[in-house]
């Protein structure tokens, strides 16, 4: 029997996910445990095993594609089956209905943008839907399946989830848009055909919608203005960042850390090790230092209580080219300098690649923001939740300081440490910063 394969759930709270990659071909065949395809998430690009044994029947969703997760987006068949049996396993779900205002709610949820109730099977087929060939769109086909469809009322129309939603950006009232869908139901590329409504509206109605429905997202405007459409990624960053600043109460510290020494023993270390240290591998070192040193200001806030970390797991800041991803370094006070150095690079450049697992994006206590090799003098973080606290790195530059009373040249770093107030009170930050200061002035105490 012909196994559907759906959008696995790989980012938590994610609503959907693109396909980056396909790893298999239709007529392949695969064992359980065998790569299908690397599924893109709003923060990285994860490998996705097969969960069954079979041969790849027809793959219902192109590389750049996004669906709605546990849509389908592939069909496994066995030995002997064929497109009939592909088919007759994507239609043995009921189609769902868009219901009106009117309609009772119950055994439903609403669609991400808050719009009328759908049936949990419209999420589920939509995709497979949209990857259907169309239909024939002539008028009397369409009213044939309309007369078919199990309409209650006049209001009832058979809408997949991502048409609904592409109609209503468009501005196009999906009761004017003919369904080339199975039962005429009206899909993506429905909507994307639909320039003008296809039902009579007086013309002063109709050209605004024409004209919203003829915007194309990407295009050029006159004064030579491009709108870049946001990627899921960029989305994930804005809204967190959003819900963190307006959620979470900050406040900020900002120590002055002299870096001679630590610059003078990198260049020793750098000299004899085989794995090239950097400073942000000495900074990540001194916040597991002053963790250890004050401890109590390793947790995180959560709604039914203080979580406290019993190791220091540190997320580190990577820019990549869709946006600032934070890895989890674990057991950063367990591990020698060199294996913090190479857990960051390994990280760091999965990141840029797009191939972190996501594992490795969740956690953490503490975040570290490093924008030193910028030239940046200083700046303050957002934190990242649900950290109680981020550091801001800048970059080491000499300037005037005074020693036992007289002036003099040091490189000196300056690091602001942005803190949960609901975890950390500002006595306890200082305390961990003073702890910070400590171990950076003095690198040698890290190495021990």
């Amino acid at each position: 029997m012909a196994t559907i394969i759906r959008m696995p759930s790989v980012l938590a709270g994610s609503e959907e996910a693109a396909i980056a990659s396909w790893l298999v071909t239709p007529g392949q065949t695969v064992a359980v445990g065998d790569p299908l395809a690397e599924i893109e998430t709003e923060k990285a690009v994860v490998e996705y095993n097969s969960e069954d044994a079979g041969v790849v029947g027809r793959v219902l969703l192109e590389p750049g594609q996004a669906g709605e997760i546990g849509a389908p987006i592939a069909v496994l068949i066995s030995e002997g089956e064929t497109d009939a049996d592909i088919d007759a396993a994507l239609g043995q779900a009921p189609a769902a209905a868009v219901t009106g205002p009117d309609s009772a709610p119950d055994a439903t949820e609403r669609d991400p943008d808050g719009g009328t109730p759908v049936v949990e099977a419209a999420s589920l087929e939509a995709a497979a839907e949209e990857a259907a060939p169309a239909a024939p769109a002539a008028p009397a086909a369409a009213s044939a399946a309309s007369e078919e469809a199990p309409q209650s009322d006049s209001a009832r129309l058979f809408v997949s989830p991502i048409a609904r939603k592409l109609a209503k950006e468009r501005g196009l009232d999906p009761a004017a848009i003919t369904g080339t869908g199975p039962g005429g139901r009206i899909v993506r590329r429905d909507v994307e055909e639909a320039v003008v409504p296809s039902v009579a509206a007086p013309a002063a109605a109709a050209a605004p919608a024409a004209e919203r429905a003829s915007v194309d997202p990407e295009t050029t405007s006159p004064d030579g203005t491009e709108l870049v459409p946001h990627t899921a990624m960029r989305k994930a960053i804005a809204r967190r960042l959003t819900e963190s600043k307006s959620t979470v109460p900050h406040f900020y510290l900002t120590a002055e850390c002299r870096v001679d020494e630590l610059l003078a023993l990198r260049a020793r270390v750098n000299e004899t090790s085989s794995v090239r240290v950097s400073v942000n591998d000495f900074v990540l070192k001194a916040v597991a230092a002053a963790f250890q040193a004050v401890p109590e200001a390793n947790v995180t806030w959560s709604d039914e209580g203080m979580r406290v970390h019993p190791s220091v797991d540190i997320a580190v800041a990577v820019a990549t080219d869709g946006g600032l991803v934070t890895p989890v370094v674990r057991g950063v006070d367990a591990r020698s300098l060199s294996s913090v150095s190479t857990a960051v690079a390994d990280l760091a450049g999965r990141a840029k690649a797009k191939k972190l697992k996501q594992s490795e994006l969740e956690g953490g206590s503490f975040s570290v923001s490093n924008l030193g090799m910028y030239g940046t003098l200083e700046f303050a973080a957002i934190l990242n939740p649900p950290h109680s606290g981020i550091l801001a790195v800048g970059a080491a530059k000499p300037q005037p300081v005074v020693v036992d009373g007289e002036l003099a040249v040091a490189t000196v770093m300056r690091c602001t440490l942005s803190v949960d107030h609901r975890a950390v009170d500002g006595a306890l930050a200082a305390r961990w910063l003073a702890a910070f200061q400590q171990a950076v002035e003095n690198p040698l105490s890290i190495l021990v």
